[in-house]
């Protein structure tokens, strides 16, 4: 450390040297959330080119050596020399952070990645990374290594041939070219297949029929290909997942109605195709699949304001759950926090439902019982999607729209649609009016269930549990609380802890499954009310994630099936009514060992049945005794203490919520009334399931 301090000692990191420093402030982080969002970069500069009307198709692929390409048919990347710095608008693109077409509203009205760092960012994080552009009838390349050029920008003319075989490739049908047809001579172009390629006239030469064909087809040949392997050095891991790709590309799809995305893993064989003419009427219905639904067909409501240049996209439709799933897009980024488009939305369909209610005599004026949003929200399944230029989002995250005049327009939007709809379709608006009141009065029934709960409490002075066993410490961010399964592993626990700042609250057997119940049936189970208390934050309306008494909710099961699906019912409980500590990362799972292996003095605890099998072999197989755990009750409070709740070697794994939509479908799926989904997705997965006891 030196004591001298002045301007030599200040780094200036030029080009995308910054991105490979620092990858997490660009790209999130570097686990696999981090892999698959180089993914969603170049997609979306694929998505935005389809929001311009310029691209009605994109290809994924993971390839067999575990590199992964985009490829759009939009306009291509320009390619031309830029005045300024005298290099190729590709290149700029490619390696200068924030750079590229979406600052200028001419070329991008409407766009998801507003930055300009979406390329560069993948570019500099990639061990290599390839660019291909179709314009003109040529084909345009570049490479790069860790985001420096290795190959600058050259140009071929492409083929007749080529352009034939890649028009079927793109539009799934031979090009309808007007000259005479005869067969053509074999050709190479990489890893085209060209044995099946279209013919040229034989009478006029190869560049007179590439002429013709490019005024008639050449507008719909161009495109960019970006191909890239993550760099190894930078990643915790680079291998793909093909689920967690296709689950956003099929978003994708809903939300941008007639565009086709294509996927396929070439290490597997699975491919899948997206396209829906329906747009969000067909997401909707894939959201509500084994729901009960109200009325037949989602709401749809398309709308413009021209004056604001926003255009707005709703489709709802009740089922007879009793809880809401609104997912928000702006310029198909998911804003998962919501914002100024959600807030416009959410009041116009609580204003609206009372007015026409009223009108209709479906409610009366002087009724004791006010429909609230939370009321007319109920069972409600919404995607709502706003496109628009200049969206103001809350950080590179995108997490929330802040551009305030939002609200007032889709506010203004929905109320008249919604309007004319009830007005048009009254039996729908009667059913939705009925689930509303038979979700007030539930409300009412739950606010009597928690006053009743409060009265008949006999800790009301400090409102806790008699079976939480509390900590001393009273400052949340340095307490934790430990939900443990029956009185036998709540013994060890409560001997184990450190009491200064570990609480620990033992619940008899499993909870109830608030996946198929309501909030005043919830408040009813005497495990729940006892787990609500004792973390202090209140449900519902009353919901207070300030008030959390701990910032380490720990839930600390079995290690076999009983305690797998007690930890399961207890994330759904706190995904559905206290989602706000998951988003805020309070909640945690303990990883207790499956094995004690012991041989002498030595002893090892492991986490796999694999490790077990290592570390056994290791101490030599004689005279090695192996303890498998199925109960956190047979280790004693010291064993407890050592291998799972000591901060200093204890194992924990964050519950966070990566994708909300694809969270709800698990919920769904695991916990909902359709038990042929739920038999379908065990099916599927059962060969991924270790350490099964039977």
């Amino acid at each position: 450390m030196t004591n001298t301090y002045d301007a030599s000692h200040i780094t200036v990191l030029e080009g995308l040297t910054p991105v490979r420093e620092r990858p997490a402030m660009y790209i999130g982080s570097t686990d696999t959330r981090g892999l698959h969002h180089l993914v969603y970069e170049v997609v979306d500069n694929s998505i935005d080119e389809a929001l311009a009307g310029f691209c009605n198709r994109i290809a994924v692929i993971i390839h067999k050596d575990g590199s992964l390409s985009v490829e759009d048919n939009g306009r291509g990347i320009p390619v031309d020399t830029m005045e300024k710095n005298g290099k190729s608008a590709l290149e700029v693109v490619l390696t200068v952070l924030h750079a590229g077409g979406k600052f200028d509203k001419a070329t991008y009205q409407v766009s998801g990645g507003l930055h300009g760092v979406g390329v560069s960012v993948v570019n500099a994080l990639s061990n290599w990374l390839s660019a291909h552009v179709y314009r003109d009838g040529n084909i345009y390349e570049m490479r790069f290594s860790q985001g420096k050029p290795t190959l600058a920008l050259t140009r071929r003319e492409e083929t007749l041939a080529q352009m034939l075989v890649r028009y079927e490739q793109w539009y799934g049908e031979p090009a309808p070219f007007t000259k005479t047809l005869v067969p053509v001579a074999s050709h190479t172009s990489g890893q085209m297949d060209l044995s099946a390629a279209p013919a040229i006239d034989a009478e006029s030469t190869e560049q007179e029929n590439r002429r013709a064909f490019m005024a008639q087809f050449g507008q719909k040949l161009s495109g960019t290909h970006i191909h890239f392997v993550p760099d190894a050095t930078i990643f915790e891991t680079t291998s793909f997942d093909y689920d967690v790709l296709a689950h956003r590309l099929r978003e994708l799809a809903f939300l941008n109605a007639g565009l086709t995305i294509v996927i396929t893993d070439e290490r597997t064989g699975d491919t899948a195709t997206y396209c829906y003419a329906g747009g969000l009427s067909e997401f909707v219905k894939y959201l509500n699949e084994g729901a009960d639904c109200i009325h037949p067909a989602p709401i749809f409501i398309g709308k413009k304001d021209p004056e604001n240049k926003l255009e707005l996209e709703i489709a709802m439709q009740y089922t007879t759950a009793y809880d809401e799933k609104i997912y928000s897009y702006v310029n198909s980024v998911n804003t998962r926090e919501g914002g100024t488009h959600l807030e416009g939305f959410r009041s116009a369909i609580t204003r609206t439902i009372n007015t026409v209610a009223k009108r209709n005599g479906l409610i009366k004026e002087n009724a004791t019982i006010t429909l609230r949003g939370e009321d007319v929200r109920e069972g409600l399944t919404s995607v709502v999607s706003v496109k628009m230029a200049n969206p103001q989002f809350e950080g590179q995250t995108k997490m929330r729209l802040g551009n305030s005049s939002v609200k007032g327009i889709v506010d203004s939007l929905v109320y008249a649609a919604l309007s004319e709809y009830f007005d048009e379709n009254p039996n729908v608006l009667k059913t939705i009016i009925e689930k509303a009141l038979s979700a007030a009065k539930a409300r009412e029934a739950a606010r009597n269930a928690r006053d009743l709960a409060r009265r008949k409490s006999t800790l009301e002075s400090s409102g806790l549990p008699g079976k939480l066993s509390d900590c001393s410490e009273r400052d949340p961010a340095k307490s934790e609380i430990y939900i443990v399964e029956g009185d036998s592993a709540g013994g060890s626990a409560k001997g184990g802890r450190d009491r200064k700042f570990q609480a620990i609250l033992p619940l008899r057997g499993k909870i109830l499954n608030v996946e198929k119940a309501g909030e005043h049936q919830i408040l009813k189970n005497a495990e729940i009310q006892t787990l609500i208390s004792a973390i202090g934050t209140g449900i519902g309306e009353r919901f207070d994630a300030e008030r959390a008494r701990y910032h380490h909710i720990v839930i600390m099961t079995d290690a076999d099936v009983d305690g797998a699906h007690i930890r399961t019912l207890l994330l759904t409980f706190f995904y559905r009514y206290m989602v706000k500590l998951i988003e805020a990362g309070y909640v945690y799972i303990a990883q207790p060992p499956l094995f004690r292996i012991a041989k002498g003095k030595e002893e090892r605890y492991v986490f796999s049945e694999d490790e077990m099998q290592k570390v056994s072999a290791a101490m030599g197989e004689k005279g090695v005794s192996v303890q498998r755990y199925k109960g956190l009750g047979e280790m004693n409070a010291q064993q407890l203490w050592d291998t799972t709740m000591d901060p200093a070697h204890r194992i924990f794994r964050q519950v966070t919520i990566e994708d909300a939509l694809e969270a709800e479908e698990i919920f769904k799926t695991l916990m909902g009334k359709d038990v042929e989904i739920r038999k379908n997705f065990i099916i599927r997965h059962a060969k991924e399931v270790t350490n099964l006891d039977i």
